[in-house]
């Protein structure tokens, strides 16, 4: 699976139209549905990378180059962090623990437990829940309106 900022996780293959991964699966992460990843990589309108959640496939492999993770679903709302990384909110904590003028082929010098280290400052899980079904809900508002619209 490769990570387009606009379409989330998605399949490689769809994607490019042909295989970048490696045949080699070894060094690959498996990421399930529900669960996140985060690619390090500058993309247009995301500085300081990408962080999407799985959620059109069961699961699937990624570069060992991404961070993968999921949330204590006791603590955090699964749907609220979906929002919270699409916000700029957490870009200065990140920006705080990446190496200085460290990219590497574009890509952010910040090791996992950088990552796993930056501070979130999160409401109740019940406001977390309210917010994250807020911002899905107008999603599929959103999305039946462009559909209404062709």
């Amino acid at each position: 699976m490769t990570i387009s900022a606009q379409e989330g996780l998605v399949d490689q293959e769809k994607f490019f139209n042909k295989r970048i991964a490696s045949k080699d699966l070894r060094n690959y992460l498996l990421v399930e549905n529900g669960e996140f990843a985060y690619n390090k990589s500058y993309s247009s309108g995301y500085p300081w990378g990408v962080i999407k959640r799985l959620y059109k496939y069961p699961r699937g492999v990624v570069s060992s180059l991404y961070i993968v993770f999921s949330p204590i679903l006791d603590k955090i709302d699964s749907s609220f962090l979906v929002v919270f990384f699409e916000s700029e909110l957490w870009h200065s904590q990140i920006s705080k623990r990446a190496a200085e003028g460290a990219r590497n082929h574009g890509l952010l010098n910040i090791q996992a437990s950088d990552f796993f280290d930056i501070d979130l400052t999160l409401s109740s899980l019940s406001e977390q829940r309210q917010i994250g079904q807020f911002f899905k809900d107008l999603d599929n508002l959103i999305t039946l309106h462009q559909y209404k619209s062709q």
